[in-house]
């Protein structure tokens, strides 16, 4: 099926175990895109007409995206799981740059700044896409106007993320910065454990290396901390989840830098 025969604007889907089936998104994908704050600034004309010409790519876990050099053709936003952005030194393991999380945008740079991907992408769960592919983004870049200042926006609000971890990590000690990501995910992927604890888990799952990557720290260091958080009863570390126990506390870690 051509992807314009189901666009994401026309059609929604309540049975999440035939997902990976379904050309079109399910109400929560679709609340998670209308949730993004950037998406959400736009004006409604502009949301529809994005939408209106958007296809839906479902991605398993670990499925590559795009590779570093590959042609960039599309620009996509996450509507559920999460993109893994990274590289592939010559020497040594994988470095992970970043996670993308359900409601952000991307893929623009690599259309507008060279025409190829500068990055590998991978796909880190199960993975929706929301895709509008070049030749459409350039079209609706003719009828609206305002998508130039706001894919300026975009950019520099990416720009100041990008200096403030560089200022981290240069400033602060390990401990903050691990708190300070804790916090982040927890915003973006956290979940209620219980209605009445206030314990949130953080639904997407990282291997201490991955984290520790983020952090540009040894996943030794970053166990320690783990631990260290996991004694004083801040967090608690299940096999391949972690539970905020207090998130006031890891508030308090991550202002005492």
């Amino acid at each position: 099926m051509h992807p314009r025969t189901a666009q994401a604007g026309a059609f929604f889907c309540t049975d999440t175990e035939q997902l990976l089936d379904k050309p079109f998104l399910a109400f929560d994908e679709r609340a998670a895109i209308n949730a993004g704050r950037w998406f959400a600034s736009l004006s409604a004309p502009l949301r529809h007409d994005i939408l209106r010409s958007a296809y839906v790519r479902r991605f398993k876990d670990s499925e590559i995206i795009c590779a570093r050099g590959d042609p960039a053709r599309v620009w996509a936003a996450v509507a559920r799981g999460a993109v893994r952005v990274g590289g592939s030194p010559d020497a040594g393991k994988p470095v992970t740059l970043t996670y993308v999380e359900p409601g952000a945008w991307i893929g623009d740079i690599g259309i507008f700044g060279g025409g190829i991907r500068t990055h590998d992408a991978y796909a880190h769960g199960d993975t929706t896409l929301l895709q509008v592919s070049h030749d459409d983004l350039l079209r609706i870049l003719e009828v609206h106007v305002e998508l130039y200042g706001a894919l300026l926006r975009l950019n520099a609000g990416r720009l100041r993320h990008m200096f403030r971890q560089i200022e981290d990590l240069n400033t602060l000690p390990l401990r903050a910065r691990l708190a300070t990501k804790l916090k982040s995910l927890m915003r973006s992927y956290g979940m209620p454990l219980r209605p009445d604890s206030g314990e949130i888990r953080i639904g997407l799952s990282l291997a201490q290396q991955d984290l520790a990557g983020l952090l540009g720290a040894s996943r030794q260091r970053v166990n320690r901390e783990l631990k260290l958080m996991e004694r004083e009863e801040t967090i608690r570390v299940n096999q391949g989840s972690l539970v905020v126990r207090c998130p006031e506390t890891l508030s308090r870690i991550a202002r005492r830098a």
